[in-house]
Formats: structure tokens, sequence, C-alpha cells
């Protein structure tokens, strides 16, 4: 009997830049349609100073058009250059690439993360992500490569722990140890709204603490099981075949006592510049730190002292602590990465050190074609208001909710997670969706604290997996 044939179907899959192409195309037709049967929505918003809601209506902008091309095309370079997650990118891709010229990473690794069990660094990797939301989004693009070198390093693959890193970062936004940026945009705004009912209620910075702590102990914890488990096994084991072709190399070409020598002066050159690496970062620790102490000679250098509280100081809208962070990292790692090279006398000269830092800058070119055409889609999209319009639609559907305790949690959680896919940023999304929830909520006995805890939990259920992030 002849064996029938099983039709196998081709995958197919479209690239990045097509994707975003598409999707761009794809939203200037839905505006057009939206326009067409007038899709408006009405929603309130808090007064910060008289606590009165105002209210504001917002209609869809028509892309599909000759205004809408003519937006497009007179804007294209203008939205390109405000994406600055490009370059923060490459600010924090100098500091690394020089810090690993010098072989500043890679003596790091091989004297202390080598004698780290591998597990415990993805739970390390995926926790730092999780709490990383303390400053803005600096856990995209300073974490995510840190993470793929020490994979790297480490002999397991890199794209491992890019998986990691941002789920870590996107799934876990919004979790923190700490009290940080997300407290200080949200807090006001939920203050204001419980007092729709409550002309007295108050709204603590650290209302969200003690759940979100365990919450990112818990995130870790399954992620480290996830990427162990799953992950790692399904991308199989990774070998840097240039580093393995440098050893047999150099075995073939030295003898067993020249190797050993080799071997013993680059020890005492690499303690000497872990020396030196150790001094310059406990130098700049302090200098980092003289940096946020306020009402000092020359101190407070990047705190915003318009703010009236120290936390407003440091996580304000306009904090140079925020806006400087990632600048921040990155020099840290030239003056330490210098400072190695000079111990270890592995920098010869300045042009060579440049020349092998800017490896990893090549690479990132090809990135570009896509952030470009990435950044258009997002653009057009935050410019048809078709976000603020669901979002005001979500808050209306709730506000119209006659559920209570559990059912209507459960509601509030599918809503704002929905929600979450169009309009990804936090404050944005909290500014509507407040006076609205907050009372609702609390006249159903759930306190203000908790629906902010939903909104957080809920930011970080689909943050990763929405085309909208940008990242």
């Amino acid at each position: 009997m002849r064996e029938k044939k099983k039709l196998k179907l081709k995958k197919f899959y479209l690239h990045p830049v097509t994707t975003f192409i598409l999707l761009t195309f794809l939203v200037m037709i839905l505006s057009g349609i939206c326009s067409l049967f007038q899709m408006q929505a009405t929603y309130s918003t808090l007064n910060p100073t008289t606590g009165e809601l105002e209210k504001t209506l917002v209609t869809v902008e028509n892309l599909f058009g000759f205004n809408g091309l003519k937006y497009i095309i007179s804007n294209a370079a203008k939205n390109f250059i405000s994406f600055t997650t490009l370059s923060t990118l490459l600010i924090s891709l100098i500091g690394l690439g020089i810090a690993q010229a010098t072989g500043l990473i890679d003596t790091f690794i091989k004297r202390v993360l080598v004698k780290i069990d591998n597990k415990k660094i993805t739970f390390i990797i995926i926790f730092l992500a999780t709490i990383s939301s303390l400053i803005n989004d600096v856990g995209y693009v300073i974490l995510i490569p840190i993470a793929a070198l020490v994979f790297l390093k480490n002999n397991r693959n890199p794209i491992a722990s890019i998986i990691a890193a941002f789920c870590g970062v996107a799934f876990g936004y919004g979790v923190t140890v700490f009290v940080g940026s997300m407290e200080v945009n949200l807090v006001s705004t939920t203050e204001i709204a419980a007092r729709l009912i409550d002309k007295s209620y108050h709204v603590a910075l650290t209302s969200n603490l003690i759940i979100i702590v365990v919450t990112s102990i818990i995130l870790s914890i399954v992620g480290t099981i996830i990427i162990e488990k799953i992950i790692i096994p399904k991308l199989g084991r990774y070998k840097d075949t240039n580093d393995l072709a440098r050893t047999h190399e150099i075995e073939i070409i030295e003898s067993v006592e020249e190797a050993e020598q080799r071997k013993l002066a680059e020890e005492i050159h690499e303690k000497k510049g872990m020396k030196y690496a150790m001094i310059t970062s406990i130098i700049f620790a302090l200098f980092f730190i003289y940096s946020l102490i306020p009402n000092l000679p020359f101190s407070g250098m990047l705190l915003d002292m318009t703010e009236y509280t120290y936390l407003g100081q440091v996580f304000g809208a306009n904090s140079y602590f925020q806006d400087g962070f990632t600048y921040m990292v990155s020099l840290f790692f030239i003056v330490t990465g210098i400072a190695y090279g000079i111990g270890a006398k592995t920098i010869k000269n300045d042009k060579e050190l440049l020349v092998d830092s800017s490896k990893y800058m090549v690479e990132v070119t090809a990135l570009i074609p896509m952030v470009f055409f990435a950044t258009q889609f997002i653009a057009v999209f935050r410019k048809t208001n078709i976000a603020t319009i669901l979002t005001a639609w979500s808050a209306n559907l709730i506000n119209s909710l006659n559920f209570s305790g559990i059912p209507l949690i459960i509601m509030v959680v599918i809503i704002f997670a929905i929600v979450n896919l169009f309009n990804t940023t936090p404050t944005a999304k909290w500014t509507i969706l407040a006076p609205i929830v907050v009372p609702k909520l609390m006249q159903a006995n759930i306190s203000p604290e908790f629906s902010q805890f939903i909104l957080r939990a809920t930011d970080s259920m689909t943050k990763g997996i929405t085309p909208l992030l940008g990242f």
C-alpha cells in the first residue's frame, strides 16, 4: 500500500519591519472607518488644584486621507528622533562596550559570577528586571544587554537571558521593592479620586509596598523555573566559536610551560586591574550618592529641587536622577573599565580601545530600520486617539457594572488588561480610569490602594505582548 503523503503547511513569518508597515496602514484605515462613524468618547479627569471633575470630549483623528499622509510624512523624522529608547540604548552600549573591550566584564564574570550557580544567576537577572521599573524604563536598555553578556561569557545561550530580562521588565513592570517613580506618579491621582467619596482620605506612598515585594519574589521564582526548565532546553546549548578557535590556536602555538607563565602573568594583571576598578567604583558610588543628598555644599546635582518632597525630587517627572540614570550607569562602566584597563595593562592606546568598544554599536545598526518603522506605527496610533477613546469607554463600562466583591474585581482586571494592550502608559490610563474606578470600588468596600494595585498588576500582565510598547 502506498503511504499517504501528509500535507505540510509551510510556516510563514513576516519580518518585523514588514509587520510594523502593515500595522501602520491598518491603523490608518481603522482611523478612517472610526472617523466615518464619528467614534468619540467623553471622560472625566480630576483637577489637582480644586479636586473637581472636568469633562473632556475626544474624537478619532482621521489619518486615512490627504491630511493624514501629510502628518505622517512631515513628522516621520520628528517621531524617530523623539524615540528616546534607541538613544538611551546607544548610551548604555558605549559604557558596556568599553568595559568589555578592556576585559573588565570578562574578568568580573570569571572571578565572581562563575562561582554562582546558573539558576541563581537567572533568578538574579529576573528579580533585578522586575524591580527595574523603580526608575522608569531603564531595565530595557541597561539590564537586557548586561544579562546577554553574562550568559554569553558563561557559555549559555544569550537569547535565553534576553528573554528572561525582557519578560522580567515587561511582565514585572510596576513591581519593585522600593517606593519609586510609579508611586510618585500614581498616588496623587488615586488620592484625589478617593476624595470624591471621602474628603479626608489619604493614600500613602508605601500602600502597595508589601504586596508588590511579595509579587516580585513570586514572579522571579516562576520566571526562573520557566527559563531553566522550558526556554533554555528548547534553545539548546550555546558555544562561542570565536573563543573556541582562539583557545585552540593558543594551545597549538604555545608549549605547556609558556601557557602557564602566560596564565600566571594574566592573573597578576587581572588582580591589579580589579583592584583599580574596585577603588574607582567606590569613588564613583560615593559621588553618585552625594549627588542625591540635598542641602549640602555642591550636593543634590541629580535632584529636582522644585519638588517639595524628597521622593518627588528623586522620582518626579522632571527628576535629573531619572533622566540621567542611564548616562550615569554608562559613565560608571566607562571609568571602571578604563581603570581596569590601566591596571591590567589591556589598554594599548585610545584608538584601539574605541575601535574595539564600537563593535556593539555596529551590530545595533541592524535594528535601526525596525526602530524607525516601529516609531511611525506607535506615533500614528497615538495620533488617532483610539487608545484614549478605548480607555474612556472602559471607564464608562466599569461604571455601569452591577457587580460587587470578587466578580467586580475580576471584571476590572480583565478590562484593565485589555486596555493596556492599547494604552501602555500607566499615568495616562490612570488619569482617565481613576475618577471612575476608585469611587466605584470604594462603594463596593474595595480600598483605593487595592484599585491602584489592580492597575499595576494588569499593567504587567499584558505589557510584554503589545506591539505598542516600543521596546
